[in-house]
């Protein structure tokens, strides 16, 4: 396993993140335990998880996630072994059951979502700690085009919000910060007031990522490389669409996007062209197509680490073995020739 540096911090994280979001829905207890137990086995030390998680959210299995994870830290006694990510949420009219809908990404909402996590995950810090998604107005979770002007109010401010992060950093309860789901304008922003002194400087943004979705590598590539602000790729295999299994209209029993049939974004004609190319590349160079297309986010100059996730354990061990392979000159042209004709196949 390979393991990089956590921004400009001496922390180091595996290549290959595991993600956890599935835990508290569509796996319980026991498999998420089988599946820390097997990925620190096999070298991965980074956890990814957030305070909104299992998803698809409600208000049954708010928090689940996180206390999944904390029980397995205290019965293992491993928490010397990992790095723990998790996150804020933003305003969203999804969650009326956290802090009683009234979520901002300011000094008291960050306050009291870090108690919370540490309560959940039962430790005394948090590794990593990130804004889930901005509070003003943004092109994310598959929003194209710009129809949209820049309110004067856009919330709450970013010097706010990175002064409530600087407050619990300064506490100990989190050792660094992070983005998820910005903009290359807000990332220069709060890095520009980290280098003014005003709060901690973030060190990784976790966006979307995939071979159906490259727009990180517009803006934000350069930012990450420059800054040192490393991305965590998340929907690495776009929603699992990338194995394949959703060609021609299948719809296997137990996947993902058959039992939450409204997660349509990477399953329309264009997505599917994409996915089929590249899952031919794949067979003619003798590889799977998950693992390919996990091995190509993995070889990015820009990329941290690839955070996966996994519903059953024959999933889970494909995945990590992804990071032992690296794509030759042929499949990387491959790829980049399948890019020129499915540009942006899916948001």
């Amino acid at each position: 396993m390979e393991y990089r540096n956590l921004g400009r911090t001496d922390v180091k994280v595996s290549v290959i993140c595991l993600g956890t979001m599935t835990w508290g829905e569509q796996n319980n207890e026991a498999d998420a335990f089988r599946q820390m137990d097997f990925a620190v086995d096999r070298g991965v030390n980074f956890f990814d998880t957030a305070e909104a998680y299992a998803v698809p959210p409600r208000k049954e299995t708010y928090g689940a996630t996180e206390t999944i994870i904390g029980n397995w830290l205290q019965k293992r006694k491993s928490r010397d072994k990992v790095v723990i990510a998790t996150k804020v949420a933003g305003p969203d009219q999804r969650f009326p059951y956290i802090r009683d809908g009234n979520l901002r990404l300011d000094r008291r909402n960050i306050e009291a979502a870090v108690e919370a996590s540490l309560r959940r995950l039962k430790t005394e810090f948090i590794d990593l700690y990130q804004l889930h998604w901005a509070e003003r107005e943004v092109n994310v979770f598959g929003k194209l085009g710009f129809d949209w002007v820049p309110k004067a109010d856009s919330g709450t401010p970013l010097e706010e919000t990175l002064a409530a992060l600087d407050a619990v950093v300064r506490a100990g309860k989190v050792r660094h910060v992070g983005l998820s789901n910005e903009t290359p304008w807000g990332t220069m922003r709060y890095l520009t007031m980290a280098e003014a002194g005003k709060g901690p400087r973030m060190v990784s943004i976790q966006n979307a990522y995939s071979l159906l979705n490259r727009s990180f590598e517009v803006g934000l590539g350069e930012v990450a490389l420059r800054e040192a602000c490393g991305l965590l790729a998340y929907s690495p295999l776009a929603m699992g669409a990338l194995s394949g299994k959703y060609l021609g209209g299948q719809r296997p029993a137990g996947a993902r996007l058959t039992i939450y049939p409204r997660f349509q974004r990477y399953l329309g004609p264009q997505a599917e062209a994409a996915t089929a190319a590249y899952g031919a590349l794949a067979k003619d160079h003798g590889l799977d197509p998950a693992q390919m297309a996990l091995a190509f986010i993995a070889g990015r100059p820009f990329v941290t680490s690839v955070i996966i996730g996994a519903t059953t354990m024959a999933q889970l061990e494909a995945n990590i073995g992804a990071a032992d392979i690296a794509l030759d000159k042929a499949v990387q042209d491959g790829i980049e020739a399948i890019h020129k004709v499915h540009t942006y196949p899916s948001p």
